[in-house]
């Protein structure tokens, strides 16, 4: 069963070895964290965030954080969500995200839930998807630039379950 708790340090480790190569590392961390591959210390940052970490009887099983995008708690955005490559599949990302979501609207009584995905990462987007995240149409595409390519972001939100 999975279950999550607020992210600890020591589960850094775990976390950042879970990007194997720089595109995987780009798809969950959009280079907001510093180039592949980051040190512990540079993951550091999430600590300014509400970072929680996913576990089940085996050890950790993904991450992800919370944020205010204004100064309301209205609304609460999702990032850095990553699984353990070896957990993918397995229904872990949509059970660590149907609790993140529950501590969101009971906990923090949020309306609404957002995230951004990007259009290269299909897994993660159904994964969104069967969750309850619905796509939502903005009047410009969010584009990063990495490996020489460029990725569109689309935006994805979720009204209070």
């Amino acid at each position: 069963m999975i279950r999550i708790r607020p992210y600890k340090e020591a589960d850094a480790a775990a976390i950042l070895s879970w990007s194997q190569d720089e595109k995987a590392f780009y798809q969950w961390s959009a280079g907001v964290l510093g180039n592949y591959p980051i040190t512990q210390r540079e993951f550091g940052f999430v600590t300014s965030l509400m970072p929680f970490t996913a576990f089940d009887e085996t050890g950790i099983v993904g991450f992800f954080t919370l944020r205010t995008p204004d100064e309301s708690l209205d609304e609460l955005r999702f990032g850095f969500v990553i699984v353990d490559p070896q957990k993918r599949g397995k229904g872990c990302g949509k059970a660590m995200l149907r609790l993140g979501l529950k501590y969101a609207f009971e906990i923090y009584r949020a309306k609404k839930a957002s995230l951004g995905v990007f259009e290269n990462n299909l897994p993660a987007y159904y994964c969104y998807k069967a969750v309850g995240f619905k796509d939502v149409v903005l009047d410009t595409t969010e584009k990063y630039y990495v490996l020489g390519d460029e990725w569109k972001c689309k935006e994805m939100a979720i009204e209070s379950i």
